[in-house]
């Protein structure tokens, strides 16, 4: 007797139900998240060294560095950084990392994602692009934008 494969019809019907989401990993994610904003850069080190996704974004597209960034903590984006995180990860606005410290015109921060490798021109808009919008001339002068 033929019968379909495990995975479902061949001929595109639906396949096996999805399985339910795991509501300790909503609150570990959830719990992460709050880490970064708050910026508590050791317990978010001692969570990536554990295991979570140093890329981990929200249902935004934000990354653990985006809101380490925006919420102005240098130590934690250094941190979430130095374990492999992307530094230009842009989010499902189209934003950087380095976007949002220009917007909060904050240079430390700034400089932890320039050193990190973020890059000035990405982005919609860019660091440089709202670094002018808000005559952040200190940060221009850090981008080479001047």
């Amino acid at each position: 007797m033929n019968q379909p494969p495990a995975d479902g019809p061949r001929d595109g019907g639906p396949g096996p139900a999805p399985s339910p989401v795991d509501e300790g990993v909503i609150e570990l994610a959830g719990r992460v998240f709050g880490l970064a904003r708050a910026g508590d850069a050791e317990a978010l080190a001692a969570y990536v060294d554990a295991g979570v996704p140093a890329n981990l974004t929200n249902d935004k597209g934000d990354s653990l560095v985006m809101l380490a960034a925006y919420h102005g903590h240098a130590d934690a984006v250094r941190a979430l950084i130095a374990r492999g995180a992307d530094p230009d990860r842009v989010n499902d606005r189209g934003q950087t990392p380095l976007a949002g410290a220009a917007f909060k015109g904050d240079a430390e921060v700034a400089r932890a994602l320039l050193a990190g490798g973020a890059d000035p021109a990405l982005g919609t808009p860019s660091a440089v692009d709202t670094a002018r919008m808000f005559a952040r001339t200190e940060l221009l002068d850090l981008f080479g934008a001047a």
